[in-house]
């Protein structure tokens, strides 16, 4: 027996020792302040699935996972399974017969940590964690800018939407109202407009007439399919509906109110308007691209110092982003130093920005404004500053915002919620920052190795 232990024992050191000395999964774990970030989760509490042998480290260590290798929540579940890397990685190490036997754990730990995680606080101990290490060091220069994180839904269309609810009307309301409550179910139409519809969807040309008859014709009969559905709620005194229903039927019915607004005045501007039928957070935001002239998703303000990002603001429906600057400058100072330089796109030079700045002392990439100065050393050398600045903000802040899409999973946001949205927002903007800290931690072991061997091949010659 204590053989067996013994050898237990060894096979763990063993593995610990390859992984932090031989893999990049633990250069990445060295990165993390995992003592901190436990701390801002609950003690007690634990997500749906979570096995009782899985510490709260593990929790976060899924989430870094999730985004380091870009595979979905089933094919992390298998390869957490038979890989020893990512099971340290989240603190322990699986017996032969231990395993995570719901599929919709990593989901799960989403949910959990959207409700119990404070994110601002989990940035904080993160950059924080980063500077005392001395990972930071031009910490002086803010760096700003907005983008768009889009949720992963089909692009919507009126017609695509009023569809959606009826369908939902005819084949989840009244069916499971009719089977809860014994009731007969009503002869409709759904087939005959389904047809209707997918005939419509077919078409390769699909002019404004007829894309105007096919919506009055969905939009009458999803008035009278909410009619229909309402006149079966009369025939019960009592009836309970599940709180998730209740929250998408007055989506639908707004749907209906909007869609009719829009129809009978097609250019009037409809106020929050509802793009998705079970993300009915989401509001269309026109970003003005060429190739993408409406996302629809989270519109983030996102702040660099260093190269790290971190997430300032965030909101669902469309914000000037110029009239963030004063709290990202707050935000800056309380995380780093004092600001004295700053670098932002054209939107951001309004009047109350420049005299902020002005106020502060920060020199910027904005354009001068009034006269020119007398001094021409000083003019040639702000005008410097501004162009250095303008070119680091347009491809290091810039850049990251692709290398986080395209490499970390921030493309399309595949989850469900509003508060998971955020999370995985969240986790793949520091999942990048960590990979760069990492990065450069080797970066600069490697030059203190060759800076040894050079003085001690020095020390040999002489």
């Amino acid at each position: 027996m204590q053989g067996t232990l013994f050898s237990l024992e060894s096979n763990y050191t063993t593995k610990w020792y390859i992984f932090k000395n031989s893999t990049e999964l633990g250069k990445l774990y060295d990165t993390i302040p995992w003592d901190e970030l436990t701390k801002l989760l609950p003690e007690k509490k634990n997500p749906a699935g979570a096995p009782a042998w899985l510490p709260r480290q593990g929790y976060f260590g899924m989430m870094f996972l999730k985004h380091y290798t870009g595979l979905s929540d089933e094919k992390l579940l298998d390869s957490f399974h038979t890989d020893y890397a990512m099971q340290l990685f989240c603190g322990v190490l699986l017996e032969e017969n231990e395993k995570i036997k719901n599929n919709s754990f990593v989901s799960g730990v989403r949910k959990y940590l959207s409700v119990f995680l404070d994110v601002n606080a989990f940035q904080k101990d993160m950059i924080l964690n980063w500077k005392s290490a001395g990972d930071l060091q031009n910490t002086d220069i803010l760096m700003m800018d907005a983008t768009c994180f889009e949720s992963y839904i089909r692009y919507p269309t009126d017609v695509k939407l009023t569809w959606e609810c009826i369908d939902k009307i005819h084949t989840v309301f009244i069916p499971m109202f009719c089977k809860k409550y014994s009731l007969k179910l009503p002869q409709t139409v759904y087939k005959d407009k389904k047809k209707k519809y997918l005939g419509y969807s077919k078409c390769r040309k699909k002019g404004h007439r007829k894309t105007k008859r096919i919506r009055q014709t969905l939009l009458t009969y999803l008035e009278k399919s909410i009619s229909t559905y309402k006149q079966l709620q009369s025939q019960v005194a009592d009836y309970e509906i599940e709180t998730k229903l209740i929250r998408l039927y007055t989506t639908i019915e707004t749907v209906l109110k909007q869609q009719k607004q829009l129809l009978a005045n097609p250019k009037e501007k409809v106020e929050d308007r509802i793009v998705s039928l079970h993300k009915s957070y989401l509001r269309p935001i026109v970003r003005g691209k060429e190739n993408k002239p409406v996302e629809f998703g989270m519109k983030a303000h996102l702040c660099q110092t260093d190269g790290i990002n971190w997430l300032e603001y965030h909101s669902y429906s469309a914000f000037n982003e110029c009239n963030r600057l004063k709290t990202s400058i707050l935000s800056h100072e309380i995380m780093f130093e004092k600001c004295r330089k700053l670098a932002a796109d054209n939107i951001y030079p309004i009047n109350a920005n420049r005299k902020e700045v002005t106020e502060k002392g920060i020199q910027t990439n904005f354009p001068k404004k009034g006269p020119k100065e007398t001094d021409k050393k000083k003019a040639r050398t702000n005008k410097k500053i501004r162009n250095e600045l303008g070119k680091l903000r347009s491809t290091v802040l810039e850049g990251s915002f692709g290398n986080e899409k395209n490499n970390y999973k921030l493309g399309k946001i595949k989850a469900l919620t509003e508060g998971t949205e955020l999370i995985w927002v969240v986790f793949g903007i520091f999942t990048a920052n960590a990979v760069l800290i990492s990065k450069r931690r080797e970066a600069k072991a490697a030059k203190l190795k060759a800076q040894q061997l050079r003085q001690f091949s020095l020390k040999k010659a002489a």
